[in-house]
């Protein structure tokens, strides 16, 4: 895999995962970033540093520097740019389209089912469960969202539960509002407790327990269901 850098101090230097400053050789081209086709060809093309900031848990790209100069790099672009105004390439682009929107759908309707099958609410409350796992997924199952429903790392039943507990943190508890102090892993620790909560809670619903109208989920779902 190709080491990836951070922008350096200079418009002419990057950082190494190691801390070393490095000066881009003379020659070489930055290649913004936001095409990856074009990416893609200009790293098949030549020697190349990809640089990428990083801000919080998530990496931006920053572009590529390439030894190709300004007129390969160019040339690179008009060939992509010719590709893409052929019909065939229009073909392409819309059967990729519909490829990735049924993969969607599909994936949504089994992150729905693994939101019930972790739910499992007491045949009392049982009819909560659809609206229920259609409001969590609704949130955590969109294209880009970078929601932890996203991620490939964990089960599908992890992620669903997940999902679930990060939609209460919200929606019945007062995080949002909470004054955290910056102190390193008291944010965790306040996310754990309410998870907790949350979890004691839904066990509520598993057990057929009846609910009071003061319930912070009832009150979410109600708040929802008249939005």
């Amino acid at each position: 895999m190709d080491e990836t850098f951070a922008p350096g101090p200079t418009p002419n230097t990057v950082l190494a995962s190691d801390g070393r400053m490095l000066t881009v050789p003379a020659g070489w081209t930055l290649v913004p970033p936001g095409d990856a086709a074009l990416t893609r060809r200009i790293k098949a093309g030549g020697a190349h540093w990809a640089m990428a900031e990083k801000r919080g848990r998530k990496s931006f790209s920053r572009g590529v520097w390439t030894s190709l100069s300004p007129a390969a790099v160019r040339r690179i672009r008009e060939e992509l740019e010719a590709e893409r105004s052929t019909e065939a390439f229009a073909r392409k682009r819309q059967a990729d389209a519909g490829r990735r929107e049924r993969v969607q759908a599909d994936f949504v309707v089994a992150f729905r089912a693994a939101i019930a099958g972790f739910l499992d609410f007491h045949p009392r409350h049982a009819v909560l469960v659809p609206y229920l796992a259609q409001l969590v997924a609704d949130q955590a199952t969109p294209v880009g969202s970078g929601t932890v429903a996203r991620t490939r790392r964990i089960s599908i039943e992890e992620r669903a539960e997940a999902a679930v507990i990060a939609w209460m943190r919200h929606q019945t508890t007062g995080y949002d509002g909470m004054e955290i102090p910056r102190v390193k892993g008291k944010r965790r620790e306040v996310r754990r407790m309410l998870a907790q909560r949350s979890r004691e809670l839904l066990e509520r619903y598993r057990r057929g327990e009846p609910i009071p109208k003061s319930c912070p989920l009832r009150s979410a779902l109600l708040a929802a269901s008249v939005s």
